[in-house]
């Protein structure tokens, strides 16, 4: 089965051609990630325009680097939650029309499963059931996968998302958007040592999260270095604050590990490309002997060949959609995806 997917959630612009879930034929991504840089941040209303402009040449050209025709699709797939609602609206409309246009199935796909399933294209023998952590701009969450579309989110975070937090302490030190890359990357060599942060400890759930504490915190070291005129050195800032994130979600992986007894950990989210999460990921994980499944860092961030690879998987399920099929800045993932 042949799916065209679609993804316009933030300031990527991507058009796929999957093949029955787990052959990418191609994966044609148009970043906006210079244009924002101007700002510090993605602008909602540029990055919808600048989809518009985007993605009916996109769609051409990826039909164009797969080899085959539209003829040849057999199904639509767009992202259609959560993110930027004008963003996803541009998406949702163009998919809409092009399941119209074609007479073939409109597929929805919410965009964490989305990330999920980038997993099934990087590992092919990949089957549920396994555990999920999903670390990216707008999520940090643990996902029981049960099966391809039956999942449960085991404990999430209550404030902000740990990306969200790298990029703005990125930001604060003024680092190039997007400030989490950079961060991560100007930590190298730092001493986590020299800028003790705080770990955020919670009621109720134990494998919930909360990173707005930790944010604020980098955030007022920050200020009160510059008022006072005092250096900041920032490798080991950053080494600190990586330190400190991973030290939140290293652990509580592992008792989502020992509470659902699976073997297998996946990856997913853009965060998951951070160096210090994936050196801790990979130690702990030898250590168990569970089997950890990263994405390489090109399917980490917003793609749309992972869209068409959960479509596959929604579309056996038969989670379909018409031409009132809508965008939503935020919806669960639980149950069936609509």
């Amino acid at each position: 089965m042949l799916i065209l997917s679609i993804e316009s959630s933030c300031d990527e612009t991507a058009v796929a051609l999957v093949r029955d879930g787990r052959q990418v034929l191609c994966d044609c991504i148009a970043s906006q990630v210079a244009l924002h840089r101007i700002y510090g941040g993605v602008v909602p209303e540029i990055a919808s325009r600048k989809h518009i402009e985007a993605i009916y040449g996109l769609a051409d050209q990826a039909l164009e680097k797969a080899g085959v025709s539209r003829r040849d699709i057999d199904a639509i797939a767009v992202t259609y939650a959560p993110g930027l609602i004008g963003a996803l609206l541009v998406g949702v409309n163009f998919a809409k029309a092009a399941a119209l246009a074609l007479d073939k199935p409109l597929i929805p796909v919410h965009h964490i499963r989305g990330h999920i399933a980038a997993n099934y294209i990087a590992y092919p023998d990949l089957k549920p059931p396994f555990l999920c952590l999903v670390v990216s701009g707008g999520h940090t969450m643990l996902v029981d996968v049960r099966d391809y579309t039956d999942m449960q989110v085991l404990g999430s975070t209550r404030d902000d998302a740990a990306g969200e937090c790298f990029d703005k302490v990125g930001r604060m030190l003024n680092m190039p958007y997007p400030g989490g890359a950079a961060l991560d990357k100007a930590a190298q060599g730092g001493d986590p040592s020299v800028y003790p942060l705080p770990h955020t400890k919670l009621s109720g759930n134990p494998l919930d999260m909360s990173f707005s504490g930790l944010k604020t915190a980098a955030v007022n070291l920050i200020h009160n270095k510059q008022q006072k005129g005092e250096e900041i050195q920032v490798p080991d800032l950053c080494a600190s604050f990586c330190t400190a994130v991973t030290e939140m979600l290293i652990p509580r992986t592992m008792m989502a590990l020992d509470q659902t007894g699976y073997k297998t950990l996946a990856v997913a989210g853009g965060v998951a490309a951070n160096s210090h999460i994936r050196a801790a990921l990979t130690e702990q994980c030898e250590k168990r002997g569970v089997r950890l499944c990263m994405p390489p860092l090109s399917l980490c961030g917003d793609n749309a060949a992972m869209i068409g690879a959960q479509g596959y998987y929604e579309y056996l399920a038969g989670n379909l959609a018409d031409q009132t099929l809508n965008a939503y800045a935020t919806k669960t993932f639980e149950g069936e995806a609509l």
